[in-house]
């Protein structure tokens, strides 16, 4: 508990303490009869004032402000009214209980606030840099791109950077809610908010502080809350309309059937009647409903960051709730994005005007060797997957990579690579790009999940090189997960060819895909998929981040996938997954189910009790006791509820 809230519990248990010893108190006997009702309306204001006195200053300012229709005022009159027509232990018992019931929601909304806290852990304090041999603690906002930070064992990685000494495992689990440590050395990109658990590292930082990974996720989580719900929204439009309306009505139940009895001259009852408003008051007060339904998104929020899910809003987590179409993006997304080369296959007819030898294994080397120099620049995973080849091939005889070779590089999107090497026109991409160039080439077909890269030099068609991606240990498991959750449809978007894409989505049981896709056409794609989908329904895209930026933010709901360090992930996505686990897919739209359901069983649950119980104060069934449990009772049973969404 916080101290705010344990000098709260304390007066609520000074006031219940004096209440009980003052009703055990005969005033009756112990004082003369036009004496003891006042010493009994006194020393009854002891425990009134020590639980309430903060309500009522809220509620005087309210007044004074103009703003008079909240719980407090309500509070406020009921148990001021209670005490004027002598029923004082009713009037403490409603300002006591109301206590209680605010101290449980503080204490379930602080329950909710240590998850996000959790997450906010990551935020560094300092970053080590070394000056004159010796370690200097300085604030990371300091810190230069290209400074060498060092960090111990057991400290934080301030910013985002490259290990340029030593090795160690990282603890990522503050990020992706996993506990599996990650290990790092020399030339390992590493990103901030991960705590390092052995040895020592050096970092060249590449980004500043404020563009670090670990900032753009907090400035994400602490923003959550801006975007609200349509279920929000409502209750908050509610509460305007129905404050005011159930203080009308109160007013007009103590006034007018008193009023219609005069006329009718009968007894008024006035009495009678004004405490019947006080019932209705206290019963009217709308706390569960507007309390336990932001509670409910905050601990949504708060219990999915705690699983490595970063969701931007409560309007986000309300739609994906409604997902009946789930799309994916192939490489990166179902299958690992890390490629190997299987096969190099030089062609037979063409001129080998750029081999300088002609044995087979050495024309193989320097196809590989031409087509690793024309994708030096690129990062692409295939680009990539060609470099690490040529340097680890024993073909090569392990010679670095000269990027002063290469000149003139052009990347042409949905296409290839075309660049000079040694003065030789390359080009290193799909047939498009051959036919885009006007080369002859003989088709090629494969039956496997592999990609095919062509290869022409000189302007001549020079082979092919067969990459083959890894489907993820995961990916089939989180189809079927997926499919138990009523997904309806599956969907898969690749740039790959036909049989790679048709392979791929077979082993995973996706039951649409479309191949050979460039990027504006994987936007046409869901365009068309979202104008065939249901109103109500909600299609969701899954990708890598940074090159479905464009389709994650035409979606309805865009999930960025093993986003850790991903700049396009984290702004265009309205879901961030921090790790590459495709399960986590199926959680997200699990959890945004169940929270869901927490917010229409406490909606539902707080409106049916207050309506029954409204029209039984209104009726003078029920008591002020059954008021407080309508309010207190009520609001405490909807925050032990909306709590329940904190577990993932």
């Amino acid at each position: 508990m916080t101290p705010k809230q344990k000098k709260m519990l304390l007066r609520i248990i000074l006031a219940a303490v004096f209440m009980l010893v003052f009703l055990l108190i005969p005033f009756g006997s112990l004082f003369p009869q036009n004496i003891a009702p006042w010493v009994r309306f006194g020393v009854f204001l002891i425990p009134y004032l020590i639980v309430g006195y903060d309500i009522l200053g809220k509620a005087f300012k309210s007044v004074l402000n103009r703003q008079a229709f909240d719980e407090c005022f309500l509070m406020a009159v009921a148990t001021i009214g209670a005490i004027a027509l002598g029923e004082y232990v009713e009037g403490v018992a409603v300002m006591l209980f109301y206590q209680i019931g605010e101290l449980f929601q503080s204490v379930a909304v602080g329950k909710s606030r240590r998850s996000i806290s959790d997450l906010m852990d990551i935020r560094p304090d300092y970053a080590n840099i070394e000056e004159d041999g010796e370690l200097v603690k300085v604030d990371p906002d300091d810190v230069e791109i290209g400074t060498v930070i060092v960090v111990n064992p057991g400290e934080k990685i301030p910013i985002d950077g490259v290990v340029v000494e030593g090795h160690s495992s990282l603890d990522t689990s503050a990020l992706t809610g996993e506990s599996l440590p990650r290990s790092v050395r020399e030339g390992s990109q590493v990103i901030s908010g991960c705590i390092n658990q052995s040895g020592l590292l050096k970092i060249e930082t590449t980004c500043e502080f404020g563009e670090s990974t670990a900032s753009k996720i907090l400035d994400l989580v602490e923003n959550s809350g801006m975007r609200k719900s349509r279920s929000e929204n409502f209750i908050t439009k509610f509460a305007r309309v129905y404050t005011p309306a159930v203080c009308y009505s109160a007013l007009a139940l103590a006034l007018l059937p008193p009023l219609i009895r005069l006329l009718l001259h009968m007894s008024p009852n006035w009495s009678d009647w004004i405490f019947r408003a006080l019932t209705f008051l206290v019963i009217s007060c709308p706390c569960a409903l507007v309390i336990s339904i932001p509670l409910s998104f905050f601990a949504g929020i708060g219990g999915a960051s705690r699983q490595g899910i970063l969701v931007k809003g409560s309007s986000y987590l309300e739609t994906l709730s409604k997902a009946k179409t789930v799309v994916f993006d192939k490489t990166g997304t179902m299958t690992r994005g890390t490629f190997e080369v299987t096969d190099i296959d030089p062609s037979a007819d063409a001129s080998l005007t750029w081999a300088v030898d002609h044995s087979p294994e050495d024309i193989k080397a320097q196809l590989l060797e031409y087509a690793a120099l024309a994708e030096c620049h690129s990062t692409h995973p295939i680009s990539r997957s060609l470099q690490e080849a040529y340097l680890k091939n024993e073909l090569s005889g392990g010679a670095s990579m000269d990027h002063s070779r290469v000149s003139e590089v052009e990347e042409i999107s949905g296409h290839g690579v075309s660049a000079l090497v040694d003065s030789i026109p390359v080009l290193v991409g799909n047939t498009k790009l051959l036919r885009l160039k006007n080369i002859d080439y003989p088709e090629e077909s494969t039956s496997h999940a592999s990609t095919v890269i062509y290869v022409a030099i000189g302007g001549v068609y020079a082979g092919t090189i067969t990459i083959s991606d890894i489907i993820k240990p995961t990916a089939a498991e989180a189809i079927r997960a997926l499919n138990n959750l009523g997904i309806t449809d599956t969907v898969m978007l690749t740039g790959d060819n036909r049989a790679v894409a048709e392979e791929v989505a077979g082993q995973l049981g996706v039951k649409e895909v479309h191949s050979e896709l460039l990027p504006q056409e994987k936007v046409s794609q869901v365009e068309t998929l979202l104008e065939k989908k249901k109103t109500a329904d909600t299609l969701v895209f899954v990708g890598d981040g940074i090159n479905d930026a464009p389709v994650l933010a035409r979606a309805d709901i865009g999930i960025a996938m093993g986003a850790l360090g991903s700049d396009a992930a984290i702004e265009a996505a309205d879901v961030v997954l921090m790790d590459d686990n495709p399960l986590k897919i199926a959680a997200a739209i699990r959890l945004s189910r169940k929270c869901m359901r927490i917010v229409y069983e406490n909606i539902y649950f707080a409106i049916g009790i207050k309506l029954l119980c409204l029209l039984l104060g209104a009726l003078g069934i029920a008591n002020m006791w059954l008021a407080i449990f309508a309010d207190v009772g009520v609001m405490v049973l909807a925050v032990l509820n909306a709590i329940r969404a904190l577990k993932a």
